[in-house]
């Protein structure tokens, strides 16, 4: 059997940047949070603020640590497999990725230091700053990297002469059509993404009876979060879809699994896209809602995937299916979020056994939710890996064998297999662990020397911490 190194150099980037994906998404409203938390006790010195952004940052520190180490290797794909493309977008794409390094990845690194290691060692001032320093180059990472993503997705201010793209506007790249939603989406999933975790980690604790007045104050701020955050993300994700639409009208298509443009669309809750008879085998749909949702009329018209040739079109039915388990999610979120506030009478938020059930099991979806809207905007850019410029057959490295990809393909997928089993039985034993006795803030616990220690958990001694309740 013939091996597609095209196929399995998508694969393997594939992989790589959505096992890396779900570190960053979480860490970027973690440490927004653990910094409202650190500004609270600083305000108010009610010790139910510190315990709480103690623990959060003992959480913070194993994640960025998992997301270090699985990103390390993302840029490496670049030269190993994708040399046409970085030659040919070296002229944008490498000052960006140097823009982030030099205003985000040190910002952060400068003040993690003092954020994990500085408590009781520096003044709760600078204590303070350092988690809003490491807060804000969480958003300036996101900001640059979302950028060079949107440029391929809607490539803006350049020119591509002889194989390779010159800047003519920085400002209209960096700023390209696609970037302001797309930026606003990510940080709101991230926001979601670190409000549903917590919530959920706090309805376990309520659940089992561990520092309740902690967890009640975490869970409360996170629902009223939610509250707000849910249904903005809906209406944020409308704009990016008719941006979309403007500007990738075949991926919205995929998306709607619309074969043909058409005026009173449907809006297909299930179907089985078949690509190669350029039609819909079976469709159950709402009549006209599709063309309400993207025109904002009933008659609108909407663009169909067989307006570009069969070699244009991205895998329909993988678009089809990751919009609709994001958007189902999303759903699902916001009715959480609602429930949470029925309950707000009398506090029953906090004794209702079944909603917090209910908050444990969403605190997955997040996550998957954000891996499918990745998979919608990745795969519906198919086959351009430059958006109308560059296709990912003209990007691979053209000495690269299927027999080349394939191997590195199964290390990287052994390899993250290590990683992230160690690293979510890590994180397992500090949620286990709970939140640190008040005494044993500063003095009672060995100060960290790496910041996976500054988790204050042996990795190998499972029985030295149990969990203690109150």
């Amino acid at each position: 059997m013939e091996l597609d190194p095209l196929l399995l150099s998508r694969l393997q980037f594939a992989f790589v940047v959505a096992f890396h994906a779900i570190f960053p998404v979480f860490t970027i409203g973690l440490a927004s949070y653990i910094a409202l938390l650190n500004g609270l006790f600083f305000k108010t010195d009610n010790p139910a603020w510190d315990r709480l952004a103690l623990f959060w940052t003992r959480v913070f520190a194993v994640v960025f640590g998992m997301g270090v180490v699985s990103g390390i290797v993302m840029s490496f794909q670049f030269g190993t497999n994708w040399s046409n493309f970085a030659l040919a977008s070296s002229n944008f794409l490498g000052p960006m990725l140097s823009y982030e390094v030099v205003t985000a990845f040190f910002l952060e690194a400068a003040f993690l230091g003092v954020l994990l290691f500085g408590r009781g060692k520096v003044p709760q001032g600078v204590h303070l700053f350092a988690a809003i320093m490491v807060a804000t180059g969480t958003f300036i990472s996101s900001f640059w990297i979302l950028s060079a993503n949107s440029w391929m997705q809607t490539p803006a201010g350049v020119e591509l002469i002889e194989g390779r793209f010159h800047v003519t506007d920085w400002s209209a790249a960096i700023f390209n059509p696609s970037f302001p939603y797309r930026f606003t989406h990510m940080v709101l999933a991230s926001f979601l993404t670190g409000g549903f975790v917590v919530a959920g980690v706090s309805a376990w604790y309520l659940l089992i009876g561990r520092d309740r007045e902690a967890n009640r104050k975490a869970l409360s701020m996170c629902l009223w979060l939610l509250l707000v955050l849910t249904p903005t993300q809906a209406v944020v994700g409308d704009f990016h879809g008719l941006n979309t639409l403007e500007h990738q009208p075949t991926k919205v298509a995929a998306m709607e699994g619309n074969w043909e443009r058409s005026a009173n669309t449907p809006l297909l809750l299930f179907a089985w896209p078949d690509q190669q008879a350029q039609e819909n085998r079976i469709e159950i749909g709402i009549p006209s809602l599709a063309s309400l949702i993207l025109t904002h009329h009933a008659e609108g018209e909407v663009p169909g995937i067989s307006e570009v040739p069969p070699e244009e079109q991205p895998p329909v039915w993988i678009v089809f299916w990751a919009f609709r388990i994001m958007v189902a999610l999303g759903l699902a979120m916001i009715a959480v979020a609602l429930a949470g506030l029925w309950l707000r009478r009398g506090g029953r938020i906090y004794e209702h056994r079944g909603f917090l059930q209910l908050m444990r099991v969403m605190t997955i979806t997040p996550f998957i939710a954000v891996l499918a809207g990745w998979v919608v905007t990745e795969t519906g850019r198919a086959p351009w890996v430059v958006y109308g410029l560059m296709s990912h057959a003209e990007a691979l490295t053209p000495s690269l064998t299927g027999g080349m990809a394939l191997f590195t393909l199964l290390g990287y997928m052994a390899v993250y297999a290590v990683v992230f089993c160690c690293g979510v039985y890590y994180l397992t034993r500090v949620i286990r662990q709970g939140m640190l006795p008040e005494a044993a803030h500063d003095d009672e616990v060995e100060r960290p020397k790496r910041p996976l220690s500054a988790a204050h958990v042996p990795f190998e001694d499972a029985s030295r911490h149990q969990p203690e309740r109150s």
